[in-house]
């Protein structure tokens, strides 16, 4: 699939707001913004075609994936109206296919992401109990080489000692201590003004998979392998 988008438009316009995050710059150079949301949109259009070959996403349209630029200040010190990227996600089909992709467009930091951000206190401890009675099912995929290559080591927010109900001396402490499992890759300016920008994130979001298909599994099954009820 040839390019049918332009990343400059949108890299250009990011390094102004990042240089001019006030409404009335911004209002005065909104067709600015909608050219670089336009840029977004087939981008995430392309990834979107992709992601159908493999995996199924509810998502309806690249339009539908984007997130708004406009930050919620009410509860933030930080009162710049604007962020200073432009991003989007796509949503997983059904209970029983876990896991979110997410990519984010912005000068010098542009990246893609995948995994759980806030599991429910539910979720989070069912997960908990299915890793410390099999951690090696978990460390497999994340040593991979191929996974490795890809984002190196789990990310995510993490408690400082153990959580409740689990012991410090758990081989597994590493991985139990998680409240986030998140999974990162980043990629410089030179690869997202690339012609096939697009391939590159979708093949980055299939590399994701054994780890999406690893979480489903545990968070759809008890430990015994049977469907959860509480789905």
């Amino acid at each position: 699939m040839a390019s049918t988008y332009n990343l400059s438009v949108t890299l250009d316009f990011l390094s102004k707001i990042d240089q001019n995050n006030n409404r009335e710059w911004f209002t005065a150079h909104k067709d600015e913004y909608q050219s670089a949301c336009n840029e977004m949109i087939s981008l995430a259009d392309g990834v979107l075609a992709e992601m159908h070959k493999h995996d199924q996403i509810e998502t309806p349209s690249g339009k539908k994936s984007l997130f708004r630029i406009y930050r919620d200040v009410r509860f933030s010190k930080n009162k710049l109206p604007y962020k200073n990227n432009l991003g989007g996600g796509f949503r997983r089909a059904t209970k029983y296919l876990r896991g979110g992709y997410y990519f984010q467009i912005q000068p010098g930091n542009t990246f893609v992401e995948g995994g759980f951000w806030g599991p429910n206190p539910q979720d989070l401890l069912h997960i908990r109990k299915q890793i410390t009675a099999d951690p090696d099912s978990l460390r497999a995929v994340l040593e991979e080489k191929k996974f490795k290559d890809a984002f190196g080591t789990l990310q995510g927010e993490k408690v400082k000692t153990s959580p409740k109900g689990f012991s410090i001396e758990d081989s597994a402490i590493d991985l139990l201590r998680h409240k986030q499992f998140i999974v990162t890759h980043h990629f410089t300016d030179k690869e997202v003004l690339s012609k096939y920008f697009h391939l590159k994130i979708a093949n980055t979001f299939v590399a994701m998979r054994p780890f999406f298909d690893y979480m489903s599994e545990i968070l759809t099954t008890d430990l015994n392998g049977v469907e959860r009820v509480d789905l």
